[in-house]
């Protein structure tokens, strides 16, 4: 029995729609079970809060191999992803598959990197089986970097990302989740190929037909941009630091570990947006 986390979002409802195709048993946990994929072979519980060990315990009950989605940014993410940990664990789960990200280090210039080598080092030493999936940045949030004004802002200067699309990441994630072989190791997920927000925004312009430019932001103009979102500055400080990691070379270095799991190429930018009209609707007017 595998169960799968976040099946109302991007990555998890990939998952479990490709695990249902294969017939695989699945327990599809949830917040709002209305909102959760009706899938052949799923069981949908209900969890309001993963972190919550009482209730991600009893939703665990029976489950062998557990993919935990890494939860929404938070103050305490690290706490309440070892709290699932533990849980499962309690429960009985023998082997989890966790979404980490690309290079995750304690010292990380994305900050929110360092949550998930936290998480991941609680992760090893709970006694569990693991395999950890570190994501690089998704290739299908690239076109909501532009403004509706046709701008990618942030001081990301000449660096290079391996951008992945979750299409890919989840392939891979139903590899390992079906696949003993892959406990204990941890794949470094990656596009085809590293590319600068600049050429990011040249291959956009000749893709949706409409100039993209990319602005190379100092890091206090980065901070003023985003200001009027009113959001927190540790959510601010959070997206102004992908651009630094990008641009200090942290998500640099295209992998083949997508060709070597699923046995095909991960796509490119220009498959993803043929994939996906609807991610450059905003930088087109439709």
């Amino acid at each position: 029995m595998i169960a799968v986390t976040g099946v109302t979002g991007g990555i998890g409802s990939r998952v479990s729609a490709r695990l249902a195709e294969r017939g695989a048993d699945q327990v599809l946990v949830a917040r709002d079970p209305s909102r959760a994929p009706d899938l052949y072979g799923a069981e949908v519980r209900q969890v309001s809060d993963c972190s919550h060990a009482g209730d991600m315990r009893a939703a665990l009950e029976g489950v062998d191999t557990l993919l935990l989605v890494s939860f929404e940014e938070s103050r305490d993410r690290v706490a309440r992803h070892a709290a699932a940990i533990d849980a499962a664990v309690a429960a009985g789960v023998e082997r989890i598959v966790y979404t980490s990200f690309f290079g995750a280090d304690p010292d990380a210039t994305f900050i929110l990197a360092r949550d998930h080598f936290h998480t991941e080092e609680h992760l090893r030493a709970s006694g569990v089986g693991w395999t950890v999936l570190r994501d690089n940045i998704y290739l299908d949030v690239i076109p909501y970097f532009a403004g509706a004004d046709g701008k990618i802002r942030g001081p990301a200067g000449e660096g290079r990302s391996a951008a992945v699309a979750r299409d890919d990441i989840a392939d891979v994630a139903v590899e390992a989740l079906t696949d003993d072989a892959h406990e204990g190791q941890t794949y470094e997920l990656t596009g085809p190929e590293a590319i600068t927000m600049a050429e990011a925004a040249d291959r956009l312009s000749d893709f949706v037909g409409e100039t993209i430019e990319f602005v190379d932001e100092t890091i206090e103009e980065a901070w003023e941009s985003r200001r009027p979102s009113g959001e927190p500055d540790w959510i601010i400080e959070g997206w102004v630091s992908t651009y630094l990691g990008i641009a200090n070379g942290d998500l640099d270095g295209a992998t083949h570990a997508v060709e070597a799991i699923t046995g095909h190429p991960p796509i490119n930018l220009e498959e993803q947006l043929s994939r996906y009209p609807e991610s450059y609707a905003h930088l087109t007017g439709d």
